[in-house]
């Protein structure tokens, strides 16, 4: 019967398809709409390449297929309207220049070397959504048409994830992996470097690495002070300071073996990094216009819990609606 279904020969019903995607546990959405076009990753899932690693970029995709779907419904109801998607003007065809484009992207939001406090706000102001939720792997991000969005997974501590989604902003700023932009001899890996490149250099400045060496007389706590304070990780920060050529090959790998301790980076700062993406699951825009939803009458108190993705625990916590507002 399976492959009947598989090969288009048998028709489902709908309480057969809705058996079929609780046991998949997939959304029903996801048989019946087509996945979008352009993905910064898709793995098919086909016979003879069925692994762990396929079926979890497979699952990856598939919520970030339904993510784009919520955001499409919102818009649907006059509740958001996304801001244009930002693109960088110039080729990029190397390190340096993916680089080039995150300094491009700061200067253009006028960031400067600043730390950027809240990296679901500022994706939003380059047009891309992205959702943090329960997924395995890192992430994945598409364009479908207007909109542009990401999935970032939850596991992993609060830098790993503004990692990704710096990441995941930079397919979209420098164009596709598709995209010649990046590259078309470029080998997949040679082009996950450059965005990595990007995201490293949007996330913390080379600029702001020296400045805080030539302020500070060890090397090691002002790297624990910008770890701290552009909420990076480690590697990261050392990625930094190896490319603003501050510390040596050998110093990198010694100081990789002793990552900050929790204590010193609240003694550094009084706060652990990366705070934006650990409470926060979706964008402030977002939330927004699902809290509008709900009180105009839209949507249901279930529904409007589900678009949050755990970001509000129950009913309870959901605003009052307008016609409430009225009530003696």
């Amino acid at each position: 019967m399976i492959s009947k279904i598989e090969a288009g020969s048998r028709r489902l019903d709908a309480l057969e398809l809705a058996r079929l995607a609780r046991a998949l546990d997939m959304p029903i959405g996801h048989f019946l709409n087509a996945p979008p076009a352009v993905m910064s990753h898709r793995t098919p899932l086909a016979e003879d390449t069925v692994t762990d690693a396929t079926q979890a970029s497979y699952r990856i995709d598939s919520a970030l297929a339904a993510w784009i779907r919520e955001i499409r419904m919102l818009m649907s109801l006059d509740m958001l309207d996304p801001k244009p998607i930002k693109q960088y003007p110039s080729k990029v065809d190397g390190l340096s220049a993916a680089a080039e484009a995150a300094r491009w992207l700061r200067s253009d939001l006028g960031l400067g070397t600043a730390a950027i406090e809240s990296l679901a706000e500022l994706c939003e102001r380059c047009g891309q959504y992205v959702l943090v939720t329960d997924l395995p792997g890192d992430g994945a991000s598409a364009v479908d048409g207007n909109v542009a969005a990401a999935v970032v997974s939850l596991n992993g501590d609060p830098g790993r994830r503004r990692s990704t989604a710096a990441h995941e902003l930079g397919h979209l700023i420098l164009g596709d992996e598709y995209s010649t932009d990046v590259g078309v001899s470029a080998s997949r890996m040679e082009r996950e470097a450059m965005i990595d490149a990007f995201a490293a250099e949007l996330l913390l400045p080379v600029e702001a690495v020296r400045r805080a060496s030539e302020a500070e007389a060890s090397s090691r706590s002002a790297l624990v002070r910008l770890a701290a304070g552009y909420r990076t990780s480690w590697s990261l920060a050392l990625r930094q300071a190896r490319a603003a050529e501050l510390i040596t090959s050998t110093e990198e790998k010694s100081l990789r073996a002793y990552p900050p301790t929790l204590a010193e980076f609240r003694d550094s700062l009084g706060w652990i990094p990366q705070p934006d993406l650990n409470a926060i699951r979706v964008p402030p825009s977002f939330a927004h216009a699902v809290m509008t939803a709900y009180r105009q009458g839209r949507i249901t108190s279930k529904r409007a819990l589900e678009l949050m993705h755990g970001q509000l625990e129950s009913a309870a916590d959901l605003p009052p609606r307008f016609e409430e507002d009225d009530a003696p």
